[in-house]
């Protein structure tokens, strides 16, 4: 499958996406909608374990023991084992990962079942969703488990045919658990074991994608990993008045394909850092880098994240992912690419409500 190129030239400005226009979007809609939730550190503020090779000794040992699996990715990853807190008090009634949107042919479903089948529809055979302990038979039963049988006969023929699907796509999807809720990057390591030192595709629970291209989002990030054989960040192009919520990259373009080569990976900088340590060639003035919530992984990053909490290190009292991918980048090297579509936040009331509205779907009702 062709991936989209984009030619990047000095007379060429990358623009923001539509939902950044701050003169249309409301400011609980502008913030970050891809990132984790890291405090912001100056250089000079950065503690001892990001100055010294943290995980260097695990990956330099590991640099053989991945190739082999290197060529493909099979797996996805997806954190789902949240509170829920800003959605309460629907989330007292039904897990956030489960709240309903309607796709573009005009099917409700939730959100997660949304998230598998883009991962899926990339081409990735198994599916591995993180989640709290006891949270466990929730998602089994919808992924594993068919209707009753006096449901099913009240369903169109569509919708019969369509839980069967269900029940065959449950098949590639492996539940994981969180015993203890540590941070979103605890979550990512928890996938550990599963992923068995593969390359993975890591997508976030709380948000939808829609691709502007013919490939999937995923897809597209699959597909920069083909040609380039280490992690991918997906980005998107971010105004300066908004970067203070966003995980953000610095980088150099490649000749081809619109690749960055990341020079640096920052959790919410502010727009002084940003203009002095994280602007871009071929962007527009006050544009920046940030992520986009959808990354195919080295399982190097394990390392990295074991290291942090074999010696507990906290950021806002919990592990987190945006400085082990720095890391990460800093050992085996990390490229990026602007993603041709949209990520949908699905996290908070009224983000949840635009996305709603703004999710691309064909208006045909299902019976």
């Amino acid at each position: 499958m062709e991936c989209v190129k984009l030619t990047i030239s000095s007379q060429t400005h990358l623009q923001p996406e539509t939902e950044f226009n701050a003169a249309t979007t409301p400011e609980i809609y502008r913030r970050d909608a891809c990132s984790t939730q890291i405090e912001e550190r100056k250089d000079a503020e950065t503690p001892e374990i990001y100055r010294r090779d943290a995980c260097s000794t695990q990956i330099e040992e590991r640099k053989d023991a991945g190739k082999a699996s290197r060529l493909q990715v099979r797996k996805a990853v997806i954190p789902a084992a949240g509170f829920g807190t800003r959605m309460f008090p629907a989330t007292k009634a039904v897990k956030k990962e489960f709240l309903p949107i309607i796709d573009r042919t005009g099917r409700a479903k939730p959100i997660i079942l949304a998230i598998v089948e883009e991962a899926l529809s990339a081409g990735i055979e198994e599916v591995g969703i993180v989640v709290q302990k006891g949270d466990r038979t929730f998602f089994e039963d919808f992924f594993k488990t068919g209707p009753s049988p006096e449901l099913f006969q009240k369903l169109s023929q569509q919708n019969q045919d369509y839980s069967q699907y269900l029940q065959e796509l449950g098949q590639r999807v492996t539940i994981l658990t969180q015993d203890v809720q540590e941070g979103f990057g605890h979550a990512v390591f928890c996938a550990r074991e599963w992923v068995n030192n593969e390359p993975f595709l890591l997508l976030l629970g709380d948000h939808i994608y829609s691709s502007q291209t013919e490939s999937s989002c995923a897809r597209q990030l699959l597909d920069i990993y083909s040609q380039v054989q280490h992690s991918v960040i997906g980005l998107r192009v971010t105004p300066s008045d908004v970067i203070h919520h966003y995980g953000c990259a610095a980088g150099v373009w490649q000749e081809q394909d619109a690749i960055l080569s990341v020079t640096q990976v920052y959790e919410k900088p502010d727009i002084e850092y940003a203009r002095q340590h994280l602007s871009v060639e071929g962007l527009a003035e006050d544009l920046f880098l940030s992520m986009f919530g959808m990354y195919v992984l080295d399982p190097k990053i394990f390392d990295c994240l074991a290291e942090h909490i074999n010696s507990n290190f906290r950021e806002r009292g919990e592990f987190q992912l945006t400085s082990c991918l720095d890391k990460l980048r800093e050992f085996e090297g990390m490229a990026g690419y602007v993603v041709r579509g949209r990520c949908f936040d699905t996290g908070l009331p009224d983000v949840y409500r635009q996305t709603l509205i703004d999710f691309p779907i064909s208006r045909g009702a299902i019976g």
